[in-house]
């Protein structure tokens, strides 16, 4: 669910005038940027393939934890905040829980409710990506209604002209939608 996350920052970036585009993407690829940097510090890792399905049982008891999720979500929005005010903060904080939204969905039970795994309470996750048609079928429906939000927050931005920059970021944003999916996929 990798180009998923993209349609997110592309729904929110229409509303969101004062937030460049980049930062959208970052706030959506939070969680696994941390993810990455710990896997490097050898303190989460790559689980194995999912037997039958898509993606691996990642072991990521920190950066994906539902917790561990809000507090990454509330030191992204706190940043924001100090950069570009208060109403992006929470934007910013919003856009990146949706990663750990869209991830219940598609995980198998492999995102713990604390850090470490804390009380050793049920792993969560709905599994979708067992499901490789229903899976991607909702990442496409995600990116198009990421891209139809940003088309039409732009177009009515330029007073409902198509002008020659309105034309340019919705061209930009679908083309970035469309290589996020195939990389994604």
């Amino acid at each position: 669910m990798f180009a998923g996350h993209f349609g997110v920052a592309a729904a929110v970036k229409g509303k969101a005038k004062d937030l460049p585009i980049w930062v959208l993407i970052v706030s959506t690829q939070f969680l696994d940027l941390v993810f990455s940097l710990l896997v490097w510090l050898g303190i989460e890792n790559m689980g194995n393939p999912i037997p039958g399905g898509r993606g691996n049982v990642i072991h990521a008891e920190y950066s994906h934890s539902l917790v561990g999720a809000m507090v990454l979500s509330a030191i992204a929005g706190f940043l924001a905040t100090r950069i570009w005010g208060k109403r992006n903060g929470w934007i910013i904080g919003f856009v990146t829980f949706s990663h750990w939204i869209i991830d219940l969905i598609v995980h198998v039970p492999d995102l713990p409710v604390l850090p470490g795994n804390i009380g050793n309470l049920p792993y969560m996750g709905l599994g979708l990506w067992q499901f490789a048609t229903w899976s991607i079928l909702l990442e496409v429906l995600i990116l198009i209604i990421g891209a139809l939000f940003y088309t039409i927050f732009t177009f009515n931005e330029s007073n409902r002209k198509w002008t020659t920059r309105t034309v340019i970021h919705i061209v930009s944003m679908i083309l970035l939608l469309v290589l996020s999916f195939v990389i994604g996929v």
